[in-house]
């Protein structure tokens, strides 16, 4: 008994929720120090580096970077889609009252910290940035709600899950629509036929889980030639897959625990290390300052709450919505900070926004800060919030 017991509470320690987040924070700290020493060099030249195949026909060959964010996170995106798929056919959002509320909360939470922004740099050179400070990163965002356990309520993690999915779907299409390059319709033709084709597997009750995944990898590969970004590729293939089965474990089932693991111990963690490499420089403290930093900070700390508060309010006051299971206006605020933590789908529209890599730099540190706020302090309100 006393031999198994030490790896026993290794392997628990492991599958729990509060490791993911303990791991996921200790690689954006490791990727801070290796962006500020010597070995900053190395680590951009390894992101660099290219992989995969290339043809005449085929195109495949990409940096290690874009193979995480594109690639990997597709994964990542999956699983959520599944979670959230489950939940609406069976769960906290089968109800058009409780799904009408994360919806309608996305909304709040993005044009909020947008008008925000566009306030502070209204006529300035930065006014182009107004997207930064309106997405979640649901990664990261998942990660802190998942620490607090069972100190706040199961519905809460599936609101913020839906929140932070309809966020950045929003998200995503802000950027094809004012922030992406040029569309290939082409492409975007190719994806809806292999959308087409896993809505007929799923109608014809294919329960092979291959008649899922190879069809969305295809799905995968032409929504990212298309322009849009690759990720939705994997929300919209865990649309298609079956959530019933018959006396047997379905197939978004079997999908989810193959995937829950591999997402939360490698795929995330390694996703945080890649994208906050941030180097500092002795005048970024002061650019929080700038209409730039005011406007970022502000729209995540402030904004996304405030947005997400004021939509919940007039949605219960109207009566289209609830909130959800168990929880108090305490846990909104709580829930509405967390949203505020953008890192890296901001930083990713700081990219986009500004060709300057000074003004780059100050808007990935305004992020990290804004972030980092929203995250901490959203974190000590749930925590100390009593469940009703």
């Amino acid at each position: 008994m006393q031999k198994n017991s030490g790896p026993g509470i290794v392997k628990k320690l492991i599958t729990s929720a509060s490791f993911s987040g303990i791991l996921i924070f200790a690689c954006v700290v490791l990727s801070l120090l290796v962006a500020n020493s010597p070995l900053s060099a190395s680590l951009q030249t390894w992101l660099t580096t290219e992989l995969g195949y290339q043809s005449d026909n085929i195109h495949l060959r990409y940096t290690i970077q874009s193979w995480i964010n594109d690639g990997l996170m597709a994964v990542f995106f999956l699983l959520v889609g599944l979670e959230i798929k489950k939940e609406i056919v069976a769960g906290e959002l089968s109800t058009t009252k409780k799904a009408l509320l994360p919806v309608l909360c996305a909304l709040g939470g993005a044009v909020t910290p947008a008008f925000i922004y566009a306030i502070f740099n209204s006529g300035r050179a930065t006014a182009g940035g107004w997207g930064i400070p309106m997405a979640t990163d649901i990664a990261f965002a998942l990660a802190i709600m998942g620490m607090l356990s069972k100190r706040v309520p199961a519905s809460l993690k599936v609101f913020l899950a839906a929140l932070a999915i309809a966020d950045d779907l929003m998200a995503i299409l802000v950027i094809a629509l004012f922030y992406a390059g040029e569309i290939h319709i082409q492409y975007l033709g190719y994806a809806a036929a292999m959308a087409l084709v896993l809505f007929i597997l799923n109608r014809l009750k294919a329960h092979n889980l291959f008649c899922y995944l190879i069809p969305g990898m295809l799905l995968w590969y032409f929504v990212h030639h298309s322009g849009i970004h690759a990720t939705i590729a994997g929300v919209l293939t865990a649309l298609f897959v079956p959530v019933a089965a018959k006396n047997k474990t379905s197939p978004l089932q079997r999908l989810e625990h193959f995937l829950a693991q591999p997402v939360n111990l490698l795929i995330v963690p390694l996703f945080a290390f890649c994208n906050t490499n941030i180097t500092f420089d002795s005048g970024m403290p002061g650019a929080l300052l700038t209409p730039l930093g005011l406007g970022i900070v502000v729209g995540l700390l402030v904004g996304k709450p405030l947005g997400i508060l004021l939509v919940s309010w007039l949605g219960i006051k109207t009566g289209i919505s609830h909130l959800p299971q168990q929880a108090t206006w305490r846990h909104m605020l709580g829930t509405g900070l967390l949203a505020g933590i953008g890192f890296t789908m901001s930083i990713f529209m700081a990219l986009l926004s500004f060709e300057d890599a000074h003004v780059i730099a100050q808007a990935k540190f305004a992020v990290l800060c804004g972030s980092v706020i929203s995250a901490t302090v959203g974190y000590f309100i749930l925590k100390t919030t009593r469940q009703p």
